[in-house]
């Protein structure tokens, strides 16, 4: 790989930091991500799942085929960096860093259809709406995989915190859930001054938050890591009416599916119960937005020898710590064998650069050549006769 790959790369990331769109609406990004695979020579297809677009690059005889992927959607959040290349667009910016997710996918683009030779197909895949963690689930259910038949799928995210240029990954789940619940209580409202005659929601729903925390404590495998959090209360009340509606909303974190199904049966264990003790009465919604993001052992194992072709074996950690922030790559590890892995942006300060999802963040170009140079020896690697086991 050469520097105009990662000059290029720069510059288009650039350009698609000024061009945020929010979930589906991703019609100028996707546009621009196209056209430009289009003029490096992949034969490209848009509109898939919405928004999505994928670019395709066959060569030699193999049936072989690997798939590469990159988030499009950027976050509803006011720009504050200050850079010359900031969103044009008002409360809306890329605060996660998917305009580098594209750049490094377009880099390598660039690269494979100049540089690199290799036996089979590549599909890079650009998907909208990965912050509300449905648009996997839209390519997915428009015929991703008949249509782009692929043997396994990769995928990189940048993480502030993470020492500059260093790629991490782990077999197994590598990243958690997303659970949604909210506990909605009926009591009797009333004067402030009259407790006697309510039944009052807001004990109720004191109790139900104080004791979800048994959850993890006393219910789950204390080797297992779970997140059960309350994070809204609404009521319908008033400073000297007692309410008669409560609402409690929250998160919850897990890394399977089973601790994902305890953690709801609880919830609503616990709800209905402490609402019956106090003559209340309760419903419970529980919905699954992302499904843990589990890597596949063997993909695992081509991410990191690639990794330290890449960028050395110093700067590889195969078995990292897993996270609990969530991504929905974990519905393609569902349908094919994947791995999803970890960029580090370099450290978070002054001098550094900003958390994700920060109106002050911006993407640490320095590390494109970094998820470049990965891609390419991952593609080089697994698309060369003799490397298909």
């Amino acid at each position: 790989m050469t520097a105009e790959h990662i000059d290029l790369a720069t510059d288009w990331r650039r350009h698609l930091h000024a061009i945020p769109g929010i979930a589906f609406d991703v019609a100028e990004v996707a546009e621009f991500v196209a056209r430009t695979c289009t003029d490096l020579g992949w034969e490209v297809t848009t509109g898939i799942g919405g928004s999505g677009v994928v670019a395709t690059l066959r060569r030699g005889t193999s049936s072989r085929s690997i798939a590469l992927r990159a988030d499009m959607d950027g976050l509803p959040i006011t720009e504050n960096t200050g850079v010359a290349h900031a969103s044009k667009n008002p409360g809306s910016m890329h605060a996660c860093g998917h305009d580098g997710h594209m750049a490094m996918l377009l880099g390598t683009a660039s690269a494979l259809a100049k540089d690199i030779d290799f036996d089979g197909t590549v599909h890079l895949i650009f998907q909208p709406a990965e912050e509300p963690g449905t648009g996997a689930e839209a390519m997915i259910n428009d015929r991703l995989f008949d249509r782009f038949p692929t043997d396994e799928i990769y995928g990189l995210h940048n993480i502030p915190g993470l020492p500059e240029g260093e790629i991490h990954t782990r077999p197994g789940p590598i990243m958690a859930s997303e659970d949604n619940f909210e506990i909605r209580i009926s009591g009797r409202g009333g004067h402030a001054s009259a407790p006697h005659f309510v039944i009052d929601p807001m004990i109720v729903g004191a109790e139900i938050v104080l004791s979800l925390q048994t959850v993890v404590a006393r219910n789950v495998d204390p080797l297992d890591a779970v997140v059960v959090s309350c994070t809204e209360l609404f009521t319908d009340g008033a400073r000297n009416a007692i309410p008669g509606q409560l609402v409690i909303r929250g998160d919850a974190r897990t890394f399977t599916d089973a601790d994902s199904t305890l953690v709801e049966t609880r919830i609503r264990e616990i709800s209905e119960g402490i609402a019956v003790a106090h003559r209340a009465s309760c419903e419970v919604s529980y919905t699954r937005v992302f499904r843990p993001t589990v890597n596949d052992a063997d993909c695992v194992g081509h991410a990191s020898a690639a990794a330290r072709r890449a960028v050395g074996s110093d700067k590889v950690d195969a078995s990292c710590r897993p996270v609990t922030a969530s991504e929905d790559f974990a519905a393609y590890a569902r349908e094919v064998p994947a791995c999803f892995a970890f960029l580090g942006a370099g450290e978070i300060g002054e001098g550094g650069t900003a958390p994700l999802h920060s109106r002050d963040f911006d993407f640490n170009d320095r590390i494109l050549g970094a998820g470049i140079e990965f891609y390419t020896a991952l593609v080089t690697a697994r698309l060369t006769e003799g490397n298909h086991s």
